[in-house]
């Protein structure tokens, strides 16, 4: 494996950070989730553009061009010839001292990782999640927005081992009013009526871009859409429920705190919702050859 690391691709034993590097020491840095599927990376230049407004929402001077950035993700890709793969971008703020002045940090570190990822047994893609609401309440945006998908994900590595507690694979965590924001890596999505309803990025939820691409395509698969306040018993009540993310891609939820949802099986929405957007990252994104 060849990683990306400060310009130049090294293998994957010789890509080292400074134990100094405040992306380590502090989680002082921000980061994206990318998928190619069969040598296209998926709404490539969304997640860039996510990338570059995560940097400058914590004034952190991502040290290449937008076009450099897709170059050196592309181009670690081939290196790796990989057709099919999980991309990970990192941009911390560099090495520095112990303390947290971020201006004495002269140098980011940037580094790419092109792998595999599988999030959930491929079995779960087929009979559906059991989630759970867990105790532990999303960070409030004013404290740290979820907008900026940055390397502190402490909040949401709380929310999964209660969930792993709990024995399931995903956990639902509330806002301080107790509103449904999102899950530990992944958006909420509920059906009811035949309308697709998930939570407002307003009450603290990651405008993922795999939630943006499921918004979209919603027309084509008959559904009317709508983004608002969520509560838990609506969720209880909902006719379908899915989670959304690069990582996940398009999961259904079949049980949510010890309530089945509709049938309990995976609904038709979900299941056409499943099959549109597998038909997009096919054609909505930057493709290269090996």
């Amino acid at each position: 494996m060849l990683i990306y690391f400060n310009g130049k691709l090294v293998k994957k034993e010789d890509a080292k950070v400074s134990v100094f590097d405040h992306g380590l020491l502090y989680g002082d840095g921000v980061f994206e989730g990318i998928r190619s599927y069969d040598c296209l990376v998926f709404k490539l230049r969304e997640h860039i553009d996510r990338l570059y407004a995560s940097a400058q929402g914590i004034s952190l001077k991502i040290p290449m061009q937008k076009r450099e950035m897709e170059k050196a993700i592309v181009g670690t890709l081939k290196a790796n010839k990989l057709k099919d793969a999980y991309i990970r971008v990192v941009v911390t703020r560099g090495e520095g001292d112990l303390g947290l002045d971020p201006r004495n940090c002269r140098h980011a570190t940037v580094f790419i990782i092109t792998d595999k990822i599988a999030l959930y047994a491929a079995e779960l893609y087929h009979k559906g999640l059991k989630i759970v609401t867990v105790p532990t309440r999303r960070n409030i945006p004013e404290a740290l927005n979820p907008q900026i998908k940055s390397l502190n994900y402490l909040n949401n590595i709380l929310g999964k081992i209660e969930a792993i507690n709990a024995g399931v694979p995903e956990a639902l965590m509330l806002d301080q009013n107790g509103f449904v924001t999102e899950c530990t890596g992944d958006n909420i999505f509920m059906i009811k009526d035949d309308v697709l309803v998930t939570p407002p990025v307003s009450v603290g939820v990651l405008n993922g871009i795999t939630r943006g691409a499921v918004l979209e395509v919603a027309a084509k698969a008959g559904l009317k859409t709508c983004e608002r306040m969520v509560t838990r018993f609506e969720l209880y009540v909902a006719d379908e429920m899915f989670l959304t993310g690069t990582a996940a891609e398009l999961i259904p939820v079949v049980m949510i705190d010890g309530r089945l949802i509709g049938a309990g099986n995976v609904g038709k929405h979900t299941s056409a919702l499943i099959g549109v957007f597998k038909k997009i990252t096919k054609k909505d994104g930057v493709r290269y050859a090996l």
